[in-house]
């Protein structure tokens, strides 16, 4: 099993910066006095596709061979993968095969059919999803791209950390958020191998701590049945994403679904940015954890602003 180093994500990003959007880092005066820290908060919301997903699907089908390239490519996505994948595809003359529950929410159906990808729907399972893909990898031949439990697609993710860092080399901690574990695994890899004084904390929702329990026992544990708003958090870590988590992870801190609702109105009402659910969870981690923070610099890993705005938890 290969675990990303350093410069694996600088060559992701040597090969994808020129099709990714360099994201803002923004600052809150209000938010830093609120929670006495400096939070600067890397916006992965402005990333094609609203959403840091988009790095690790460019990195994944720019390491394609030709005769790959030619048979396409295939996944199975809630959201905000599938459209990365479709928009990466897209880019660069690719069929894209995308596999997503009947359940996902209309926002990223919708994103995910306006970049031209091919769409299954299948039941909410990951056994239905994972037969569809299946499915379509033996009719057609494509390359199967994990949404996260994927050596590319990992070294992707991890460049938004490296823009980070790039730019506020001074931090104390980074949080990213935790499902899959896919964004998680880069950023760490990305912030120990640059600095391995810097603190990396993975944030989770408390109704989908599969993550948490892994970490603390030291065994892989899926998720049952997770209930949370954070809808791009459900999934489990993968053999991979624990690996490098194991190796590269500080501490996963676990946050109440008030709080995560609570930041991401916050965030809209102060910063005047839409973030989702899933992004809130970085800073609920900080509100939850007052003395864990204070006095501290510290990056939050913005993963993505992809809402349904007919369906808002707040």
């Amino acid at each position: 099993m290969k675990i990303p180093e350093l410069s694996d994500i600088q060559a992701a990003y040597s090969r994808i910066k020129s099709f990714i959007h360099h994201t803002p880092i923004l600052t809150s005066h209000q938010l830093n006095e609120l929670y006495d820290c400096e939070l600067f908060f890397k916006c992965e919301n402005f990333q094609k596709v609203g959403a840091f997903k988009f790095r690790g699907a460019t990195n994944a089908v720019l390491s394609m061979s030709d005769e790959e390239k030619l048979k396409g490519v295939v996944t199975h996505s809630s959201g905000n993968h599938a459209a990365a994948l479709a928009l990466a595809a897209r880019m660069n003359g690719i069929k894209a095969n995308i596999v997503m529950p009947e359940t996902a929410p209309l926002v990223k159906k919708n994103a995910v059919a306006g970049y031209g990808a091919h769409i299954t729907f299948c039941k909410p399972t990951l056994q239905a999803r994972e037969d569809a893909t299946k499915l379509i990898m033996e009719k057609t031949g494509a390359t199967l791209i994990h949404p996260y439990d994927n050596f590319n697609v990992i070294c992707g993710q991890g460049t938004a950390a490296l823009e980070l860092l790039n730019e506020k080399n001074d931090l104390d901690i980074v949080i990213a958020p935790v499902g899959g574990g896919g964004l998680l695994s880069g950023t760490s890899a990305c912030v120990k191998g640059i600095n391995k004084a810097i603190q990396v904390i993975g944030a989770e929702p408390l109704n989908a701590n599969d993550a948490f329990i892994s970490f603390s026992t030291g065994q892989l544990t899926p998720s049952v049945n997770p209930l949370t708003c954070a809808d791009g958090l459900l999934t489990s870590l993968s053999e991979l994403t624990f690996s490098i988590i194991k190796k590269n992870v500080d501490r996963i801190l676990t946050v109440r679904e008030e709080t995560i609702i609570e930041c991401m109105l916050l965030v809209w009402e102060r910063m005047k940015i839409i973030i989702e659910p899933s992004s809130a969870t970085v800073l609920a981690t900080v509100k939850e954890n007052p003395d864990l923070f204070r006095g501290k610099k510290i990056g939050l890993i913005i993963s993505g602003g992809n809402v349904d705005f007919r369906k808002l938890p707040f």
